[in-house]
């Protein structure tokens, strides 16, 4: 155990050397030591390297946090709860928090979808788990929350990526709704899918209103282009169909989020760093935590 505990400690310095070199000044505070502690703790009793991994990039956003923030005790609490979940349950609180919580502004078309895909889901498919013990467990373990409510992935990922499956439309839709800016190419590109039609050039909503604003559009325009956007993109089955082609093993990922309580778990702002966290682990790069805890 004296071994693992020395080698988690080189790991933890190297990576602050690496990443954080300022969050070497904390080695001396006491709250540090004890996070430091849980991680040597964890560490000499498991000797799982993923777990190990995780923990020290928990403590390594924790180094950057001010005494007694609300990030430092949401990712103190994160260090004492990820020991407690298996690796399935980790691999849940990722995918949940990549696809509810955050999106890849990146994506701008079929292919960098399909690399996002790849980088940061892929590495938790065979992974995920749906029995209902686990997600109990993550709750106990003060994760995230069963709600009433559910909401499907496909639906999830329109509200996130739309703009990437869309059916397209004619020159004519945008006459005929009496859009008075007409086939701006500053907000209309050729659809993604059929490139013989067009189609809004955004990824979401929000994205559009941005864009709308920038170029001054008129009020009943940017309602006509706002809805015209969302009338034209896929319904669920096609829109599933369509990634499912794209990268088949996300097969697994919508049966595993239909058949469990991934349509239903809200995390907490523990899930959220232990999400985050695994994120990063895997892809290397998931934003600061702070955009999502504050």
């Amino acid at each position: 155990m004296s071994d693992r505990v020395e080698e988690i400690t080189d790991k933890v310095i190297e990576k602050l050397q690496n990443d954080y070199p300022q969050g070497l000044a904390q080695a001396t505070e006491p709250d540090f030591q004890h996070a430091l502690l849980t991680v040597q703790k964890e560490y000499g009793r498991t000797g799982d390297k993923d777990l190990g991994d995780l923990l020290i990039d928990l403590l390594i956003d924790r180094s950057k946090q001010e005494q007694r923030s609300i990030m430092q005790i949401v990712l103190n609490e994160s260090l004492v709860t990820a020991p407690k979940l298996t690796e399935g349950q980790l691999a849940n609180l990722a995918i949940i928090f990549l696809l509810r919580y955050s999106r890849y502004l990146r994506a701008g078309n079929h292919d960098l979808f399909g690399v996002f895909l790849d980088k940061s889901i892929q590495p938790f498919v065979a992974k995920l788990v749906r029995n209902a013990a686990s997600f109990q467990h993550l709750e106990f373990a003060g994760c995230g929350s069963v709600q009433m409510g559910q909401i499907s992935l496909e639906n999830v990922i329109k509200s996130s990526y739309g703009g990437l499956f869309c059916n397209g439309f004619d020159d004519a839709e945008v006459s005929n709704r009496g859009i008075t800016i007409g086939l701006d190419k500053r907000l209309f590109i050729p659809c993604l899918t059929d490139p013989t039609k067009w189609q809004v050039g955004a990824l979401e909503n929000e994205v559009l209103e941005q864009k709308l604003k920038m170029i001054g559009a008129r009020a009943d325009d940017s309602a006509k282009i706002k809805d015209l956007f969302n009338h034209s993109l896929m319904a669920g089955a096609q829109l599933r169909g369509k990634i499912e082609e794209l990268r088949p093993y996300m097969k697994e990922v919508f049966e595993c989020w239909s058949g469990s309580a991934m349509k239903s778990f809200n995390l907490t702002s523990v899930g959220i760093a232990i999400g985050h966290a695994n994120v990063k682990r895997m892809a290397g790069e998931c934003g600061d935590l702070s955009i999502w805890i504050n």
